[in-house]
């Protein structure tokens, strides 16, 4: 693990109006156009090609949103009119040769400021395939959860697991989590006993409501507070809209009694963007999706806006500036 330590050291009318609002946002995150403008890094957007040789396992030629090329340019012709001058791609393949091709499309184009790779760490060529990829400055981690059948809380009684989880922080790299439900919530923290060094993004925690019966609401809450007190631990705000009885509803008064959950947990400091395009296809456009989260923060304040949409997303990532909208920290 040589070179990883000495990498770490180193270390149409409606969408129309959603566009304006949005172009204002991006000039300072106000209404005023002379205001200096803000970058909005998007921390989890997936790319594959449907027609590329070999095809993809996700998503399904079934799926008639999805199945189709998701792209830089494509993404870039949605997300650029919002002010998002950056992005995290995360891999939503399970060959472990689709990492590369991942790395080789984020090289292409600088809106990729990172990627997140699918890696297991059960498998004996875990060391080997990650320092392979940690190699590349844009790789920043890898993504293990509640997907492709894996469970994370039977591979922490698993020495080997967890040894190779332990290489990620010395590589200055993190670990995102998929999917979660209070079970998950649960192993995530038994994990931050085990690798306490570990940095942790938990995806999509909007979608994973509370449960219903009280004792369980009550563990479930007692998890995240504890995950709450644990400095390494960051939250996604991504997958905020559902379905609510056959509808996706897209006033903010819907989503806004669980996000007021999650921010009073977690707080400004741990929280970021994220909107899971081209998923979130499924639900609304990018616009919409990402005008009402926009709406949620904006109540927060000018700083909150800031870190949820930008600096947040650099101290939990680490990632390099590669375009001169991507503004960076003051050093």
């Amino acid at each position: 693990m040589t070179d990883l330590r000495r990498r770490a050291f180193l270390a149409t009318g409606s969408c129309f109006a959603l566009l304006q609002a949005a172009r204002s946002f991006d000039s300072g995150y106000s209404p005023d156009p002379s205001a200096p403008r803000r970058p909005i890094i998007d921390t989890h957007i997936h790319l594959f090609d449907p027609g590329r040789p070999g095809g993809v396992p996700w998503p399904d030629p079934a799926d008639t949103v999805l199945y189709r090329p998701a792209l830089p340019p494509r993404y870039k012709s949605l997300a650029m009119p919002l002010g998002i001058v950056g992005a995290i791609a995360v891999e939503c393949s399970l060959r472990v040769e689709d990492n590369d091709w991942l790395l080789d499309i984020a090289a292409r184009d600088s809106i990729i400021v990172g990627v997140i790779g699918n890696l297991d760490p059960a498998t004996p060529a875990f060391p080997r395939q990650l320092e392979h990829l940690a190699a590349n400055p844009l790789f920043r981690g890898i993504r293990y959860g509640n997907l492709w059948g894996r469970s994370l809380g039977a591979q922490l009684n698993n020495p080997e697991f967890v040894a190779n989880l332990k290489r990620l922080p010395t590589a200055d790299l993190l670990l995102e989590s998929a999917n979660p439900n209070p079970v998950l919530i649960a192993e995530i923290l038994n994990l931050t006993d085990r690798v306490p060094e570990l940095r942790i993004v938990i995806d999509h925690l909007p979608q994973a409501l509370p449960p219903q019966s009280p004792a369980d609401r009550k563990a479930y809450d007692q998890d995240l507070h504890a995950l709450s007190r644990r400095s390494n631990v960051f939250v996604k705000g991504s997958e905020v809209l559902r379905r609510v009885d056959g509808k996706v509803p897209v006033d903010l008064d819907t989503y806004k009694p669980w996000l007021d959950e999650i921010w009073e947990i977690f707080g400004e400091d741990r929280l970021l963007y994220g909107s899971d395009w081209p998923n979130s296809d499924h639900l609304a456009p990018y616009a919409r999706t990402f005008d009402i989260i926009r709406q949620y923060v904006a109540r927060k304040g000018h700083r909150s806006l800031e870190k949820f949409f930008w600096k947040n997303s650099i101290a939990v990532y680490g990632w390099r500036q590669r375009a001169a909208t991507q503004a960076r920290l003051p050093t």
